[in-house]
């Protein structure tokens, strides 16, 4: 009943969140768009009003919650998988590499015209779990040396892009920069929902389905492998594929803090900690969450536009100074 109201919480959030903007448009006309661009006999709107919520409004509604959903899957996986509260998607240097890329295409021109600003931050994404992999050597997949790896990964790679932007960049690309780096939508498309909505729904099931291994995960790897599970191989395949998923999202949308560390500790006060209902509702949190945060930032201040990581840590600091004192 919960994930019902959830997914009717989620798609009434998106249908809301289209029609807000500098433009007022109701529901209906965004479900005349809507119907319209997919091909059913109805009247569709003027081009601009359109265009608004196909190319525009739609496609970035669509993303937000795809994002949202996708760093409280990882957030949640990831901190099953260390036993640390505080594991968050951007645990393995995964941010800070697409930092270092997305630094590279903007400043120093790499590939201009060739490689996108997503192309670049995924590559640097997954340049930064290769070196924590390198790093953490054979055992990579105890949660300590993984752990201290990506922490040492993140160092590498902010200092490597606050040096490339000190060096080489222009007041103009390093206003770009930083607001990527600290959460923005801006650049939706509907190649992007289609890439982010392909990554989610694969490693969502893929979690889903190593649901009671996380279970088991929980009380220790001494009990998942006395239940018959393989400690280092879950580790290694659920490492894999959160560290691929949060890189894709973070190519698609910067990076955006808090959504991973707060959903999963808000979602298990309501579900409890079994994974099979903890990881779709994280997900359904998670879009919400996202879709309403990245409203506020495009309309609270309108004309001007806050990065959606600035909405997310305002709202998931107190969230969390909350949850840690009635865990005390």
């Amino acid at each position: 009943m919960r994930i019902v109201l959830a997914v009717a919480a989620l798609g009434l959030s998106i249908a809301t969140a289209v029609t807000i903007g500098v433009a007022d448009l109701s529901i209906g006309e965004v479900l005349r768009s809507v119907a319209a661009n997919c091909g059913f006999p109805v009247r569709p709107l003027p081009p601009l009003a359109d265009s608004i919520v196909w190319d525009l409004r739609l496609p970035r509604v669509l993303l937000a919650a795809l994002v949202g959903a996708g760093l409280a899957v990882c957030g949640a996986v990831l901190q099953a998988l260390t036993r640390n509260p505080l594991a968050d998607p951007y645990l393995l240097g995964i941010s800070a590499g697409a930092s270092t890329g997305a630094v590279a295409v903007l400043v120093l021109g790499l590939g201009a015209g060739a490689v996108t600003l997503s192309a670049g931050a995924f590559a640097g994404s997954v340049a930064a779990f290769a070196v924590a992999l390198l790093l953490a050597g054979r055992r990579w997949t105890q949660p300590s040396r993984i752990l201290l790896a990506g922490v040492a990964t993140a160092q590498l790679f902010t200092a490597v892009t606050s040096l490339v932007m000190i060096s080489a960049a222009s007041p103009d690309s390093t206003r770009s920069t930083l607001f990527w780096l600290l959460g923005s939508l801006t650049a939706a498309s509907w190649p992007s929902v289609a890439v982010c909505a392909a990554l989610c729904g694969g490693v969502l099931l893929a979690c889903w389905t190593c649901a009671p291994a996380l279970d088991a995960f929980s009380f220790g790897a001494d009990i998942a492998q006395s239940l018959g599970f393989s400690p280092a191989r879950v580790r290694a395949l659920l490492f894999a594929l959160t560290a691929l998923l949060a890189a894709g999202l973070v190519a698609a949308s910067g990076a955006i803090g808090f959504v991973g560390l707060t959903v999963p500790h808000l979602v298990r006060r309501l579900t409890g900690s079994r994974h099979r209902r903890l990881l779709p509702m994280s997900a359904l949190a998670g879009a919400i969450l996202l879709v309403w945060a990245d409203t506020a930032a495009r309309t609270a201040f309108a004309p001007q536009e806050l990065p959606v990581g600035v909405v997310t840590a305002l709202l998931g600091v107190p969230v969390f100074a909350l949850l840690f004192r009635r865990t005390r």
